[in-house]
C-alpha cells in the first residue's frame, strides 16, 4: 500500500463526509444540480479513483514477493469493500430525493476511513 495515498484518502472521505452531514443538517438532498451537491459528487469521484489506484498497487504488491504473510481472503475483502461502498452509497443519495441521501452518503463516506485503517493494519502485520 502506498502510505501517503492512505493518509490523504482518509482525509478527502473525511472532508467529503462531513461535507454530506452539512447536506443533511441544512435539508438539502442529492442533485446534481446545484453547486454544492456537485461539488461533492466530484470529491466522491476523486476519493474512488485514489481508492481504485491503491487496490491496484495493493494488489500487484501483495501477490508479488513483497508481503506473503498477509491474510489474502480478509485483505481482498476489505479491498474490495473499500472499493465498493462509494459507488453503492452514492447511487442510493442520488435514488433518495429526501435529506437522508445526503446522509447515506455519509455513512458511505465514514466507512472508507475505517477500512483504510484495517487495510493498514492487515499490511503492517506482515511487513
Amino acid at each position: 500500500m502506498i502510505q501517503v495515498l492512505a493518509t490523504a484518502l482518509t482525509v478527502v472521505a473525511l472532508v467529503a463526509a462531513l461535507w454530506s452531514l452539512v447536506l443533511v443538517v441544512t435539508d438539502r438532498p442529492i442533485t446534481l444540480a446545484t453547486k454544492p451537491t456537485l461539488g461533492l459528487a466530484a470529491v466522491v469521484v476523486l476519493l474512488e479513483a485514489g481508492l481504485l489506484v491503491q487496490s491496484v498497487v495493493a494488489t500487484v504488491r501483495v501477490l508479488g514477493a513483497d508481503r506473503g504473510g498477509v491474510d489474502l481472503p480478509t485483505f481482498f475483502g476489505y479491498l474490495l469493500a473499500s472499493i465498493a461502498v462509494l459507488p453503492v452509497g452514492a447511487f442510493w443519495a442520488l435514488g433518495d430525493r429526501s435529506r437522508w441521501g445526503a446522509g447515506v452518503l455519509a455513512v458511505a463516506c465514514l466507512s472508507v476511513p475505517v477500512m483504510v485503517l484495517r487495510l493498514d493494519q492487515l499490511w503492517s502485520a506482515h511487513g
